[in-house]
């Protein structure tokens, strides 16, 4: 016993001189503490609370007070200083401390900062945030489910309304796509089908930010090549199909077009004619027509052709059509390990060779006075590792040190990591200075893309000021390590606002941060916004198998079950969204009833029953 209150008696000293550093960093946060929209000051303060104490080791700590049968701290970040306070009163029972002894009674220390209302607890406060950025919890699931829109939501409000009824609750619209046509059209389907199945859904709207991206190739020759199908010994099972001139999709909807000059020419044309040409390869074929419609010649081959614009297709009775214009293969480079590959400020069409070293462009000027050798740079989703070789006013040369084997094809309009450059641009493009109007009167949540410092923060809130847009709710993407490493004090900025969330952009994040971090990263931002009692969306790839090929893979519901932590989760696009809605959700409600956050909840389990019975 007397070990025991020694023990006790000793982490007592080091929980108080924990609850001192804590005291310590209000005082210093109180001037910043003061500019927190009043609703949110005792979050902010628990923000500060919980950066202090993480920025100490407390790892032995805990050990030793899970020794002691006590808390270990490692749940304390919705009420961090209550936490404190808690063990601090349990180890003055424990070391047998009377109510005279010094250090006997844990006493609440002054905030430093005037605070609003009651303390509630920080579950609470998360939930009462939570609902009303991304609106009320379903009865049967507390995660919330956004979804990106895919262009084709704006023409097609069955589509939207398929993706509320399955689940979805907050309807997600990129600004890098599309225009504000598109938009508004995308957004009234939103509002109709609320409306009609009487469910609440939010829209947020991305805004683009610096776009740091490849440059434009030049384009490849006007073919277009189509095949039949073969079976495994490469026997054709189904011939090649497709139109000369105008489709007719009531009669082959799937039938790939090939323009013709004159389409009176392919109209023309009669059931079981045979159309002779030579195609881009000089290679000679022969078409059978299967019928004819409007404008067009519904054609069938049994071999691979390779049109191309110009090709004069010979009829039967002698008379010729010419193929039309048809659209440029797009190019790529092929980008080896070891090869130099050389990014410049030229924007114009970039040539397209065999072997290195190759040239394209990169969209953000900034890069080239900002990057220095040395440095790392990323391309195209982390598909192609370089390393900066050399910097030059108009041109920086990579090295590449890690590709495919065989070779990696970079493409015009690939993302371009730099995650030690530190790029002296703001988060908040011109541009998005332009949709910002429009965002506000359309949307409930801008989320700002890209954002690295509290001043790329001050600058979205000090605009939608000026603009007049203070119901407009924010939330801040996550995916640099910049931005990682500066979330503490963009979200106390952010915090002068009236409803703010994070989204861990893990796609863009897992590049810069490495791959093998993502999950050590991601962890730490869902602790540090549980502390600041913000919600927080789990986004990208997620169930991406699903919502694109219709299957997920094991590893990806797994990923969404674990997105549950979160107070949202993401899906991408798809041809299949619809079904990865519905997946979600079932897999969230199946969730909701075992854990919450980083606890486990004891729910009965009805696969077994007690042991003897």
């Amino acid at each position: 016993m007397t070990d025991r209150r020694e023990r006790a008696g000793e982490l007592l000293e080091r929980v108080r001189a924990l609850v001192d550093v804590v005291v310590r960093a209000r005082r210093a946060a109180a001037p910043e503490l003061e500019q927190v929209n009043p609703r949110h000051r005792r979050s902010a303060l628990n923000l500060v609370d919980y950066v202090a104490v993480r920025s100490r080791d407390v790892r032995d700590l805990q050990q030793d007070l899970s020794g002691l049968g006590l808390s270990s701290l490692g749940r304390m970040e919705a009420g961090v200083m209550t936490h404190l306070l808690a063990v601090v009163e349990t180890l003055g029972v424990l070391a047998g401390r009377t109510e005279g002894d010094p250090g006997a009674v844990a006493e609440v220390p002054d905030p430093g900062v005037e605070l609003e209302g009651p303390e509630l607890p920080g579950a609470q406060v998360l939930s009462r945030n939570t609902a009303a950025l991304f609106g009320a919890a379903r009865e049967e699931r507390s995660t919330r489910i956004m979804v990106t829109f895919p262009s084709e939501a704006a023409g097609d409000p069955d589509l939207v309304a398929e993706m509320v009824r399955a689940g979805m609750d907050v309807a997600r619209v990129n600004c890098a796509h599309d225009g504000p046509e598109q938009w508004a059209a995308m957004v009234e389907h939103v509002r109709a089908a609320e409306r009609a199945l009487g469910r609440e859904v939010r829209v947020a709207m991305d805004l683009a930010g610096p776009k740091l991206r490849t440059g434009p190739l030049e384009p490849g020759p006007q073919v277009r090549k189509i095949r039949p199908t073969r079976d495994s010994t490469g026997r054709v099972t189904v011939p090649a199909r497709l139109w000369l001139g105008d489709p007719d999709p009531g009669a082959d909807d799937d039938a790939p077009a090939v323009p013709v000059a004159d389409p009176a020419w392919a109209a023309a044309r009669s059931r079981g004619e045979r159309l002779r040409l030579k195609d881009a390869r000089g290679s000679g074929r022969t078409l059978r027509v299967l019928g004819t419609s409007g404008a067009g010649a519904l054609v069938e081959c049994s071999k691979t052709v390779y049109f191309a614009t110009g090709l004069a297709v010979e009829a039967e009775d002698g008379s010729r059509g010419t193929l039309g214009e048809l659209p440029a293969v797009e190019q790529h480079l092929r980008v080896h390990t070891g090869d130099t590959l050389v990014l410049t400020r030229d924007m114009s069409p970039a040539p397209v060779r065999d072997t290195g070293p190759h040239r394209i462009g990169c969209s953000l000027p900034e890069a080239f006075a900002d990057a220095r050798q040395g440095q790392p740079v990323w391309l195209d989703d982390g598909r192609i590792r370089c390393r900066i070789a050399s910097v030059h006013p108009d041109e920086i040369e990579l090295e590449v040190l890690q590709a495919r084997p065989g070779g990696a094809k970079l493409r015009a309009g690939k993302g371009i990591n730099l995650p030690e450059t530190e790029l002296n641009i703001s988060a908040l493009t011109d541009e998005d200075r332009s949709h910002l109007p429009f965002v506000a009167e359309h949307a409930d949540i801008v989320n700002m893309s890209f954002v690295r410092s509290r001043q790329d923060v001050r600058d979205l809130l000090d605009e939608l000021a000026r603009i007049g847009s203070t119901a407009l709710d924010v939330t801040l993407k996550v995916e640099t390590v910049g931005g990682f490493q500066a979330l503490p004090g963009m979200l106390v900025e952010a915090m002068r606002w009236q409803d703010v969330g994070v989204m861990i952009a893990r796609g863009d994040l897992a590049v810069e941060a490495g791959f093998e971090r993502l999950a050590e990263v991601q962890e730490e931002i869902l602790w540090l916004c549980e502390a600041a009692h913000v919600p927080v969306v789990w986004a990208t790839q997620v169930l991406e198998s699903l919502a694109k090929e219709g299957l997920p893979s094991r590893a990806e519901v797994t990923d969404a079950a674990m997105g549950q932590r979160a107070e949202c989760v993401m899906l991408n696009k798809g041809p299949f969204v619809v079904d990865a809605i519905a997946a979600l959700d079932d897999i969230l409600v199946r969730m909701e009833g075992h854990a919450h956050k980083k606890s486990d909840r004891l729910r009965r389990l009805n696969a077994w029953g007690p042991l003897g019975e």
